[in-house]
């Protein structure tokens, strides 16, 4: 195991250097879209119905979710983004929709199945805290016709993509047959594939270029308890690099950081550089996002792990769906 200390000056010039080239490059992401709609209330009494609270709603944010929160995080980043995904023919499909066009983002590779809901998930948030999460979606994968729908989309733009994110969230979206597709598709280009994975479709990432679980997926996906120890961590990373034949795999371990594994290396840790967490919802989603633009600019693996922790790191600091800017990232490495 090696535990990388703070950057060289030489370190940080070449990560800065590799923020700024952001804007370059094209991530294609292909994945489970959602809206992430959040309601902020206030809290002052309990229910005389049922011993719940009731909350005063003082505002409601409709926010991009899922896949199209990585999207948010691309562009919010610098880079360039083209997006292919399911949505519905209803209200929630139509404000996702315009929230992608309002960031500039090309919509194109939408794909409207009749008699499927957009995937919806709804935060009660008071005084800062998460009260109840409801969801409104649909699990079953994708008819055929709309799968090869997007298939056709992932074909016309990956001459110009410099690398591919699959965002899974086990929506129907993601299946064997896409992924079978995907890596023929890639095949012979060199673009790099990289997975945000569902623990449920571990065998459908075989080959991928690098899967980022967390470490409670981790151990589900290859039945190692994590705990404390270096040894059962070291088991599970091997084991998922073994067993999916991946170049490498990323854990993430919420306060503990993140542990890289690369084929012939030691684990390399990589502490959190987070002040305070207020909320880890879509950290994933900034981590996959930073890590594919890091490694498109000409980043190692390990250098875009250290890049997508500390952009971790900033939005873990705010409540809510969070996206982290060039500018914070700059910043936040001018710091480190």
């Amino acid at each position: 195991m090696h535990c990388k200390p703070p950057f060289t000056p030489a370190e940080r010039e070449r990560l800065t250097a590799a923020v700024a080239s952001f804007p370059r490059f094209c991530i294609l992401v292909a994945g489970d879209l959602m809206l992430d709609n959040f309601i902020w209330g206030e809290v002052s009494r309990i229910s005389p119905e049922a011993p719940v609270p009731v909350v005063e709603v003082t505002e409601e944010v409709p926010l991009l979710g899922g896949a199209a929160n990585v999207v948010n995080n691309i562009v919010h980043l610098g880079g360039r983004v083209a997006v292919t995904g399911s949505i519905g023919s209803d209200p929630a499909g139509v404000e996702l929709r315009r929230l992608l066009e309002q960031r500039f983002i090309q919509t194109d590779g939408l794909v409207t199945e009749d008699g499927r809901p957009t995937t919806v998930k709804t935060r009660v948030i008071a005084h800062s805290q998460q009260v109840v999460r409801f969801d409104r979606e649909l699990s079953v994968p994708l008819s055929g016709a709309a799968s090869e729908q997007m298939l056709r989309y992932v074909r016309e733009r990956l001459p110009h993509s410099h690398a591919v994110i699959v965002s899974d969230y086990a929506k129907g979206v993601v299946t064997r047959v896409f992924m079978d597709a995907l890596r023929s598709l890639v095949a012979g280009r060199g673009i790099p594939v990289i997975v945000d994975p569902k623990v449920q479709h571990r065998e459908i990432y075989r080959g991928v270029t690098m899967i980022t679980p967390n470490h409670h997926e981790a151990s589900r996906m290859t039945g190692i308890p994590i705990h404390r120890d270096n040894g059962s961590l070291d088991e599970a990373g091997r084991r998922l690099l073994d067993d999916l034949q991946c170049e490498t795999v990323l854990i993430t371990r919420g306060k503990h950081g993140m542990s890289l594994f690369s084929r012939g290396k030691p684990r390399t840790d990589i502490p959190t550089v987070a002040r305070r967490v207020f909320d880890v919802t879509g950290a994933g989603d900034t981590v996959i996002a930073t890590l594919s633009l890091g490694i498109a600019s000409g980043l190692s693996a390990f250098e875009a792990a250290r890049l997508a922790n500390i952009a971790a790191g900033i939005v873990v600091g705010e409540v809510g769906t969070a996206a982290a800017s060039s500018e914070q990232l700059q910043a936040a490495l001018a710091d480190c």
